[in-house]
């Protein structure tokens, strides 16, 4: 990815504006600190890889899960019998 500092960008901003447009970022940097990234607004986000099935064979459902603590919450909401 592209780094420039705050004096290029502001001497070059439509060009590197025009790059970021065609899917091309850049950072521009402040005394060699990167501030800030430029993007296209419609380019795609990074978004994370699921690890689907990572966890299989290593947690159990029990049957009665839809019953769990059945009694106890029905006597929150109803008061004991």
């Amino acid at each position: 990815m592209n780094i420039v500092n705050i004096h290029e960008a502001k001497t070059h901003l439509s060009k590197l504006v025009e790059k970021a447009a065609q899917g091309e970022p850049f950072v521009i940097a402040k005394a060699g600190k990167p501030m800030v990234k430029v993007i296209a607004i419609d380019a795609p986000t990074e978004k994370k890889k699921r690890r689907l099935g990572f966890m299989k064979g290593k947690i159990s459902v029990p049957e009665n899960f839809d019953r769990l603590c059945e009694r106890e919450i029905e006597e929150m909401f109803y008061g004991k019998k």
